[in-house]
């Protein structure tokens, strides 16, 4: 009997700074000014950490950072991972205009092409804030010259997320013979409800083993690759850590210390590439 070859799953890194992050702005108040760089630090130990296995990986990158770290962006391309755009200034999509949301993606964009030398066709919205209300940046999307878009969460979420919303790579949007793909961050479905094995917070709080499951149990019932993400200032528990609220600081910090080890073991278990390669675009 034939054997089918091992789903692949899609591995994605959002590259930006840890006072970047919307619940680290929320809880300092968006008093980040005079906060050191760690992000060229953090974003060598996910390549490190990736260099010692097989996996690939897709790299949003915020234009102000490939900006500041050009030899970054550059070392990411040149260790065969894809660059793609997580927009210039890390605004959320849905405090923008389209006119302001086009000027920020086409800068990022333009930024990140000129330093690796390469198309870059794929795209996330900080916090994945393109929700039902801004569906018109799918066609600002494609017509910059995107080619899918990973700005959509399938989950019951008090910041973001639809979990109305497909849970697989889907067509989001289409203009003549263009089309713009959406690859959904991972989701199982049990009793009915999605539950997250995606990455984020959640991979920090639960266990390992839990994502792993939900994992495979896709790729074996379901017969869909998943899409998992992660920060590189997941990976730094020495980060600064002004005073914030206590339900900030649970959230930016919990399972920090755990982190690298529990994607090592991941990486390890489950076979990942970019996502550029699992929609062979």
């Amino acid at each position: 009997m034939e054997t089918k070859p091992a789903i692949v799953n899609a591995l994605s890194v959002d590259v930006e700074e840890y006072f970047h992050a919307k619940v680290f702005k929320e809880g300092t108040g968006g008093a980040i000014g005079g906060l050191e760089s760690r992000v060229e630090a953090s974003t060598e130990r996910v390549l490190t950490l990736l260099a010692s296995g097989t996996a690939r990986a897709t790299f949003f990158v915020l234009g102000q950072v490939a900006a500041a770290h050009p030899a970054l962006v550059r070392k990411i391309a040149g260790e065969k991972h894809e660059i793609a755009c997580h927009g210039d200034s890390h605004e959320l999509v849905s405090r923008q205009t389209p006119k302001e949301f086009r000027a920020d993606v086409r800068r990022a964009k333009t930024i990140l092409e000129d330093i690796a030398g390469e198309p870059v066709v794929g795209y996330r919205a900080p916090n994945f804030s393109i929700g039902r209300a801004q569906v018109w940046a799918y066609d600002v999307l494609l017509t910059e010259g995107f080619r899918y878009d990973s700005s959509t969460y399938p989950i019951l979420h008090d910041s973001y997320g639809d979990h109305d919303a497909p849970r697989f790579p889907h067509e989001i949007w289409r203009t003549g013979s263009q089309r713009l793909i959406e690859f959904p961050i991972g989701t199982t479905r049990v009793l009915g409800v999605n539950l997250p094995i995606g990455g984020g917070g959640y991979f920090r709080l639960l266990p390992m083993a839990l994502t792993r499951a939900g994992i495979r149990r896709v790729n074996a019932q379901e017969h869909r690759p998943t899409l998992f993400y992660f920060h590189p200032w997941e990976l730094d528990p020495r980060q600064p850590r002004p005073a914030m609220p206590w339900r900030h600081r649970i959230r930016h910090y919990i399972g920090m210390a755990r982190e690298e080890g529990k994607l090592f073991r991941l990486f390890r278990d489950v076979k990942f590439d970019t996502i550029r390669h699992v929609l062979a675009i």
